[in-house]
């Protein structure tokens, strides 16, 4: 893999070039920002900056009075070779807080290893309407607990009007132990794009390290290699890194989330 080229298709693709998640959210470009405005339920923030020492805090106090006049918490995707290099700073002295620092990693799709075995008494069913959408939001709840219930509910509506609004845009499958749902997963396509982007994959603590997560990676990359799409995405936390490190995947940069609460 080229890593500069893919870094660079990566960063015009996914952030330049990115399309809305939803038809309850529109991208907006100019001021320089590539940003996205939307409702409660989708994601709010900015996803590429164009600025330097001298244009970036009043760059950065317009996204606040922007967000704000909306009623929107909101995220600044900050990523590692994101300029000026004190870019983190000023969104800290803006009153931006920073979330876990995640790793991007791509992964050529049709060269990932099959997926381990699933273990007994473990399936895998496809999400496809609000029964679905209500197993993800349990899965997400049992995988990071309750301090996470209203990140699971809110993860449940957004999966449920991505369905029903965009179905050819997402796919999204729930590992059940039994009647149980012990792990949600999803692949969001980008039409005309080379990146597909796994997302989710947190699974109950009971069900960890017996190749759950593997599986769904695994059966996420056999529907995007039959959709064309050449590169899997991932924005991985430190749990899920080393595997997908195992599995093949590259390295292209780090991204933190600074947010900011009006």
């Amino acid at each position: 893999m080229d890593q500069a080229a893919v870094l660079a298709a990566y960063d015009r693709q996914i952030r330049r070039e990115a399309r809305s998640e939803s038809p309850g959210a529109r991208i907006e470009r100019g001021g320089g920002v590539v940003r996205q405005t939307g409702s409660e339920q989708d994601w709010n923030g900015v996803l590429w900056s164009d600025v330097d020492a001298t244009t970036a805090d009043a760059v950065i106090a317009e996204q606040v009075r922007h967000f704000t006049a909306v009623g929107r918490e909101f995220e600044w995707k900050l990523h590692s070779y994101d300029r000026p290099d004190d870019l983190a700073q000023r969104l800290l002295a803006a009153g931006f807080v920073a979330e876990p620092t995640e790793t991007v990693m791509v992964a050529e799709a049709d060269r990932l290893p099959d997926g381990p075995q699933l273990p007994d008494g473990v399936r895998l069913v496809d999400v496809t309407d609000e029964a679905g959408a209500r197993l993800m939001s349990q899965a997400h709840l049992a995988a990071f607990g309750a301090a996470d219930a209203a990140l699971s509910e809110q993860l449940g509506k957004r999966v449920l009007a991505q369905l029903a609004e965009t179905p050819d845009d997402i796919v999204a499958v729930v590992a059940m132990a039994g009647d149980r749902p012990v792990c949600g997963a999803r692949a969001e396509f980008r039409p005309g794009a080379d990146f597909a982007g796994l997302w989710g994959g947190g699974t109950a603590p009971e069900w960890r390290g017996k190749g759950i997560y593997r599986a769904t990676v695994a059966h996420r990359a056999r529907i995007a290699v039959e959709r064309g799409y050449r590169y899997l995405q991932v924005d991985a936390s430190e749990d899920s890194r080393p595997i997908l490190d195992r599995l093949g995947f590259t390295t292209l940069c780090t991204t933190t989330p600074y947010v900011h609460t009006p």
